[in-house]
């Protein structure tokens, strides 16, 4: 994409004098500061340590992002982002809710328009990635992440991280699949259609950034109560118990 191109020159200029003057020269003072914030909060990441947090009082960032396949080094890109906030076991407050379309700068394949909703014309008027994806990190601040079948949805945003800011997320991410397969074991399947199901969690739009990230954020509030029930305590002993699985 145009945005990025330069990308070694701005490395040049920023040993020079700093990275907001370097990315000021190529992007211009809105995209700097945009990526000035990325790599400011995600530095800031490396120094905290919510292992110790009761689960009870833990506040987390549920999210699931939307893309235009499952190969970010290939040209996929993100068209959505969808997060909300949790507190332990109290109700997911509509405050507490992020959504963002996003203008891939592409064609979204068919499919994907018909899996989604999300069609060419809806993201016309969309912001960049960049953009999106620093109002998205400013939602999540410090909080511990959680998605379920995190995988997909890690790769793309490190990728995205990296290409517009050149950092690596550094925020810990907690799959609800793995907690499944801990507290539900024998399943056939861990896809979430079924553990909603299987919940007594209501239905929305599937494949819905904001719509998936509500029901699972839902999910991770049942589990956390069965884990309390366990004596789980914090988030250490959570993670204790899932590295023995």
């Amino acid at each position: 994409m145009e945005e990025y191109k330069g990308i070694g020159r701005m490395w040049h200029l920023y040993k020079l004098g700093g990275v907001t003057p370097a990315i000021a020269s190529i992007l211009g003072s809105q995209k700097a500061q945009h990526m000035a914030y990325i790599r400011h909060a995600n530095r800031h990441m490396r120094n905290s340590s919510m292992l110790d947090v009761p689960l009870r009082e833990l506040e987390a960032a549920v999210f699931d992002l939307e893309t235009t396949g499952f190969h970010p080094g290939s040209g996929d890109e993100i068209i959505s982002f969808g997060a909300v906030i949790v507190r332990g076991e109290k109700a997911i407050e509509e405050s507490g809710h992020f959504y963002s379309l996003v203008n891939p700068s592409r064609a979204i394949p068919k499919h994907i328009q018909e899996l989604t909703g999300i069609t060419d014309d809806m993201v016309k008027e969309a912001p960049p990635l960049l953009e999106a994806l620093r109002q998205f990190m400013a939602f999540i601040g410090k909080r511990l992440l959680i998605a379920h079948g995190s995988n997909h949805d890690r790769k793309f945003l490190d990728a995205a991280l990296w290409r517009t800011s050149r950092v690596n997320l550094n925020h810990r991410v907690l799959d609800t699949m793995m907690v499944a397969k801990w507290l539900e074991p024998g399943r056939e399947d861990y896809g979430l259609d079924g553990l909603l199901s299987t919940n007594g969690i209501q239905l929305r739009r599937r494949h819905h950034a904001l719509d998936d990230a509500l029901m699972t954020g839902e999910l991770w509030q049942i589990y956390l109560k069965q884990m309390l029930e366990r004596q789980v305590i914090t988030l250490g002993d959570l993670y204790a118990y899932l590295s023995r699985r």
